[in-house]
């Protein structure tokens, strides 16, 4: 069988308004800015540079704590003591001692609303599979791979400044996007905007995050400063049934990060709508069929395809369909054969996978020697085609 990368391109006219979107003006070092609810990137700037992510890099601790939690490894009853090394932090502390044994669920308050260095390296140490925070720090890096977070590097819990202790926005989004949706029990204490433990650090008892207090919606994530790393931030807001998932970093002082986080929540609700581009149970295109009882099959999305898109954009949406054929008959329905390629104006490029329509099996005797008659038929005529 010759085998071709066949690429068919399709306009899809959408109803929108009027004029094109303009694309968010950015001042951060890096920025990415993802709609949870349709899984569209609406902001894209360095996505994959690994940079120093102070303590953004707190949200990994936390999503293996939680999955301590979750696999009973853990529970938030549970005490746990405190090493000279954990107390030898400085920067943003719970103040703990090592006379201190911190229930569990008092540890993570300290680390999402206090940003404890301290506690951070308190549940290391007891999640370590050797005991250190540095055995920790490697096995965060094992996760963060398998969770597809190839830009990460950990060299601790907290994001204290190491050498090779980076992690991308694309990742830090990941990440983001994985702490709401495997431990919506939890999430819920990224809200908490004041946090006291036992008195000891009345100067350390608010949470960092800038957006809260403003009512557009926002309830999480995590501040990070550092002078290498600058001021970030990953966030998230939500209004009506959308979320938006942001992250920013290297910016220049804690206003002009709150500035930036505010004007990216606002951009991000008020200038996209979200549209049905492509029904589930009607073709996008038709992909040809070897050997098969149909010459070709439909190629729909496996459901209802919605992205967000520009509100003020007046054109149709640019995309093509991608697929390597002709398929080999027998054909499944609901099998993956193509990928829509869909190039929104202002906005990154999306990719969502296209699946047969329905099932076209192997074609009988007679079928099968046309299609083979064809193919001489040709050469003899054409001369033999070469596979692209």
């Amino acid at each position: 069988m010759l085998s071709s990368l066949r690429s068919t391109a399709l306009a899809l006219s959408l109803a929108l308004l009027a004029l094109p979107a303009q694309a968010f003006d950015t001042s951060a070092n890096a920025a990415y800015v993802l709609d949870q609810t349709t899984g569209t990137v609406l902001l894209s700037k360095e996505p994959d540079q690994p940079l120093p992510p102070a303590s953004m890099s707190k949200l990994m601790t936390l999503y293996v704590a939680f999955e301590a939690l979750r696999d009973g490894r853990l529970t938030l009853d549970e005490r746990l003591p405190v090493s000279e090394h954990a107390m030898s932090y400085g920067g943003s502390t719970m103040f703990l001692n090592t006379q201190d044994r911190v229930r569990v669920e008092d540890l993570l308050r300290g680390i999402i609303v206090l940003s404890g260095n301290d506690a951070c390296a308190v549940i290391a140490e007891a999640l370590s599979p050797d005991g250190t925070e540095a055995g920790f720090s490697r096995y965060m890096t094992q996760r963060a791979q398998q969770m597809g977070m190839n830009n990460s590097t950990f060299a601790n819990s907290n994001g204290w400044p190491a050498a090779g202790h980076m992690m991308s926005v694309r990742d830090l989004a990941t990440l983001a996007d994985r702490l709401i949706a495997d431990f919506p029990e939890y999430y819920p204490l990224f809200a908490e905007e004041e946090y006291e433990f036992d008195g000891r650090a009345p100067s350390n008892t608010r949470n960092r995050n800038p957006l809260l207090k403003l009512g557009i919606g926002a309830d999480g994530l995590k501040t990070g400063h550092t002078v290498e790393a600058g001021y970030g931030l990953v966030g998230s807001a939500k209004q009506g049934d959308r979320r938006v998932i942001f992250v920013l970093t290297g910016l220049e002082s804690t206003g002009r990060r709150a500035e930036e986080a505010e004007a990216i929540v606002n951009w991000s609700f008020r200038h996209f709508v979200e549209k049905t581009i492509a029904k589930a149970d009607t073709p996008v295109a038709q992909a040809d069929v070897w050997m098969g009882a149909e010459r070709s099959v439909g190629l729909v999305p496996a459901q209802d395809l919605s992205l967000l898109l520009p509100i003020l954009s007046g054109k149709s949406v640019e995309a093509e369909v991608v697929y390597e054929g002709p398929v080999n008959a027998p054909v499944t329905k609901g099998q993956q054969l193509a990928e829509l390629v869909i190039k929104p104006e202002g906005l990154p490029e999306i990719r969502r996978p296209l699946v047969a329509s329905q099932d076209v099996p192997l074609g009988g005797f007679v079928i099968r020697m046309m299609t083979v008659a064809g193919i001489v038929l040709d050469d003899i005529i054409n001369g033999p085609l070469e596979a692209m």
